[in-house]
């Protein structure tokens, strides 16, 4: 017999916790007898369960402990009386025939111990209940942060792809031969401002990157330009883009500028907010 196999099955924790069936419980038993490591298994399951109902017990309240003591010392006591002098426990329990009283009387003694051996063994069953409960209160609060974890290395991969693939498509539009790169420097008195445009020559598709350009207020937002003919065009608004916005086709023009602007927009640039502007193209 593979006792190994047996003993991982799971029964003899079902046979101590009073779960198994009476065909399983007999054939345990059996087997307990024919073999020695299966023996020390149930033993030892035993030992355990008592040792953590007692780990985990929590206490009555005194006053309820002394006063069940107190009554099972007191009936232990008549029991002890009653036994050392022969006079039956109860009246109504008396018989003509001596050994049927005895008899009576033991039982009734009997079921006194069975009450006081409930008693612990409910107090214990708390315990046990309480420390298994415990148990699954700490597995679920492991299990749910580990599961938060989980979520946020998700998010956080999903933000990296996001980036990754906004970094690849900026690569793919500076490398593009048919860009033309258009430089804008800043004016006097906005000299740490920059940005760079790059406008395809045959599709005319216009791109910015905001290379260093100062953080707008929450109210504000940059706004590109494209000068045509001497004149303004509106070439869209420069938005969280990670890097590359694409910005209002543009079919011709002389240069470029930015300005800083309403949030929203404006529909012609004011000029006393103008950050970068590009020589003519």
């Amino acid at each position: 017999m593979d006792t190994k196999a047996y003993i991982e099955s799971g029964i003899i924790e079902s046979y101590v916790l009073g779960l198994a069936t009476d065909e399983e419980a007999t054939e345990l038993e059996q087997f307990c007898q024919q073999y020695i490591d299966i023996k020390h298994a149930v033993e030892d399951f035993q030992l355990f369960i008592e040792k953590q109902a007692f780990e985990n017990a929590v206490a009555p309240p005194s006053d309820i402990r002394n006063k069940l003591m107190a009554t099972l010392s007191d009936e232990f006591a008549k029991e002890e009386d009653n036994n050392k002098t022969g006079a039956p426990v109860i009246s109504m329990m008396e018989d003509n025939t001596s050994g049927a009283g005895n008899i009576k009387t033991k039982r009734i003694g009997f079921w006194k111990y069975l009450a006081a051996a409930s008693v612990i063994l409910l107090v214990a069953s708390a315990a046990l209940n309480f420390y298994f409960y415990s148990n699954y209160q700490s597995a679920n609060t492991k299990y749910q942060a580990l599961l938060t974890d989980r979520n946020s290395l998700q998010a956080n991969n999903d933000v990296f792809r996001t980036k990754l693939g906004d970094f690849e498509e900026a690569m793919r539009i500076v490398q593009n031969p048919d860009m033309l790169v258009v430089k804008l420097g800043p004016i006097p008195g906005k000299e740490n401002n920059l940005a760079t445009v790059y406008w395809n020559t045959k599709t005319k598709d216009v791109y910015i990157i905001p290379t260093k350009l100062a953080p707008a207020p929450a109210d504000r937002q940059y706004q590109l330009w494209a000068i045509v003919d001497g004149k303004p065009v509106d070439a869209g608004l420069i938005s969280d883009c990670n890097g590359v916005c694409k910005m209002t086709n543009m079919p011709r023009a002389q240069k470029f500028a930015v300005t800083l602007e309403q949030k929203g927009g404006s529909p012609t640039p004011h000029l006393d907010q103008l950050y970068v502007i590009s020589q003519d193209i």
